[in-house]
């Protein structure tokens, strides 16, 4: 029987589970997270299987590692990480979640989640219950292939980050990641507000901390950005993308996929 304390900060998909439905085509992320290439009967069949969650606040757990796997969950809104403990009990972050992005692809196969996924700011996500979803992808070509294409997507993220590159070519490459996602939500992609902290990024990007502060150091006085807290400005993002070197390479290739 699980400890409740452990799940004392789980966000609880299933205690309304009519509430907050949504219709995708009024949503201003519909054309991000809805599978593309369905028809109008399609789109609305899709629909019915959407709930919006309330609110999540920061310190709240969309799931834990060894839960459960019964939805896919797509973020409206906020930020989320990823992460779990190494051997030595150590956290590792495994990647960030921004709106419009997918989360839960990694439990599909073992019917568990393999890692914890926590909000970083309050935020609001929509549950996709799997199996609705998997009935429906059988029955629909169009959205089988979203689904792949999804996951594609993130193996190439994955690539990316296992990549031999440098300190600077890793936190360029992540820069402009973060960059191209909040242009695709029609936000600014040269001024934004990171919700993660320094020591989430460096665990991502398999660098110290202190790394990370004199490579944003050597950026700002370069003159390619400027850092104030939490809020980044790209002052040179082509000199950032050419910084990035073999990153590049590998990020075209996973933004391709997800084309």
């Amino acid at each position: 029987m699980e400890n409740p304390a452990r799940r004392g900060n789980v966000h609880d998909y299933y205690r309304h589970p009519r509430h907050g439905r949504l219709a995708c085509s009024r949503c201003r992320l519909g054309d991000l997270c809805r599978p593309r290439g369905l028809s109008t009967e399609d789109v609305q069949r899709f629909e019915q299987i959407v709930h919006r969650s309330h609110p999540i606040q920061p310190g709240e757990h969309l799931f834990r590692c060894g839960d459960t796997f019964r939805s896919l969950v797509s973020v409206r809104t906020g930020c989320f990480k990823s992460y779990v403990f190494n051997c030595k009990g150590q956290e590792q972050v495994l990647g960030f979640h921004l709106p419009g992005g997918i989360v839960g692809l990694d439990a599909i196969h073992s019917h568990l989640h393999t890692a914890n996924v926590i909000a970083l700011e309050t935020s609001a996500v929509c549950r996709l219950a799997f199996e609705s979803l998997s009935n429906m992808a059988s029955q629909m070509p169009e959205l089988q292939s979203e689904l792949l294409r999804i996951m594609s997507g993130r193996i190439g993220e994955l690539q990316i980050i296992s990549a031999d590159l440098s300190a600077d070519e890793r936190m360029a490459v992540f820069l402009i990641s973060i960059s191209e996602q909040f242009a695709s939500h029609g936000l600014s992609n040269h001024e934004f507000k990171l919700a993660m902290t320094r020591s989430d990024v460096a665990s991502y990007l398999r660098m110290a901390t202190e790394t990370v502060s004199r490579v944003l150091a050597r950026f700002q006085t370069a003159g390619l950005l400027r850092v104030k807290r939490k809020r980044v400005t790209i002052l040179e993002l082509e000199k950032i993308r050419e910084i990035s070197g073999n990153g590049a390479a590998l990020e075209n290739a996973a933004y391709a996929a997800t084309a």
